[in-house]
């Protein structure tokens, strides 16, 4: 009786253990090749530059599978623990506020920095990962074949953190069954890969793109000494302090830019709240305005994973 105690008590445990197991927050959208192919897209400027993204807001209103078929692949995903953000909501929710600016400017000089609708997207959402969803349905003798692939992108560094393809037993379901039975099969080294990954970050934290420029206004540059030490050291010493084992890159320097690349900050706070670029940009900002520093600077950033901050003015 007693050892049938012990092993309910640690099955109990090792229970809750799994429930506690964190898993990443996941947005859910059609992949980019599929917006392309269906020209669901939308063009920006960016500084005179123009760039093709997804137009996701108008895939969600002009096709009539995509809903469905994002609801099965979320579902699925649901069913191994993770949190979703729904894209289409967020793409309401910005379109409703109509209060995202793609232009940043300086009050003083009109410099200006462009986030792409991507980017606005990933910032308001504030998911993890990105799981882009893509499908072909061909015929065979024996019915209908759908062949899939997901993969899984982090939205603070854009990188590819892991993919699943496969093909489902021919069927003449209509194509969200399909697609939920082919990714049901395939879906648990896709799972594996995601914690992997995520538990990754967590011990080593997020990655960001981290860049520090002087408006040409400023009298001064990042070569100014303070205490006998360049402001370039002592900015570099605060984000030792500040980043995850004092992990970052100076990958390029002049007496009027530094870029940082690589930079690993805390996945949360200490008050149990969410990172990104511009939290951690802002804290910098915040240690320069104080003595003997006393600087002035502005904060800009693209999507959650780069922040570039300007000394000199606001």
């Amino acid at each position: 009786m007693k050892k049938l105690f012990v092993l309910t008590l640690m099955c109990l445990s090792f229970a809750a253990m799994a429930q506690q197991e964190k898993k990443p927050t996941l947005m859910i959208v059609p992949s980019d090749n599929w917006c392309t192919m269906r020209y669901f897209t939308q063009t920006f400027d960016n500084q005179g530059m123009k760039v093709r993204v997804p137009d996701y807001q108008r895939a969600f209103q002009e096709d009539t599978e995509i809903r469905e078929v994002i609801a099965k692949v979320g579902q699925i995903m649901t069913s191994y623990g993770y949190s979703l953000k729904d894209c289409e909501q967020e793409l309401k929710a910005i379109a409703n506020r109509q209060a995202e600016d793609n232009v940043t400017m300086s009050k003083t000089t009109g410099a200006s920095l462009v986030e792409s609708p991507l980017d606005v997207l990933k910032r308001r959402a504030k998911a993890d990962i990105i799981v882009q969803v893509d499908w072909k349905v061909n015929n065979s003798g024996k019915g209908k074949v759908v062949t899939f692939t997901l993969e899984a992108f982090d939205t603070y560094s854009s990188k590819r953190v892991a993919t699943s393809t496969g093909t489902g037993k021919p069927s003449n379901d209509v194509l969200p069954k399909m697609l939920e039975d082919a990714v049901k099969a395939n879906v648990k080294e896709f799972d594996k890969q995601l914690c992997q990954y995520f538990a990754q970050i967590q011990k080593d934290g997020r990655e960001i793109v981290f860049t520090i420029r002087c408006w040409d206004s400023w009298d001064m540059d990042l070569e100014e000494e303070f205490g006998g030490e360049e402001l370039i050291d002592c900015i570099q010493e605060w984000m030792r302090k500040n980043t995850v084992n004092g992990n970052f890159n100076l990958t390029d320097q002049t007496e009027d830019m530094a870029q940082f690349e690589q930079v690993r900050i805390p996945c949360f706070d200490d008050k149990g709240n969410a990172t990104d670029a511009r939290s951690f940009a802002t804290a910098l900002r915040k240690y320069l305005s104080k003595a003997p520093y006393e600087i002035t600077s502005k904060v800009m950033i693209r999507g959650l994973g780069e922040a570039i901050i300007v000394l000199g003015e606001k």
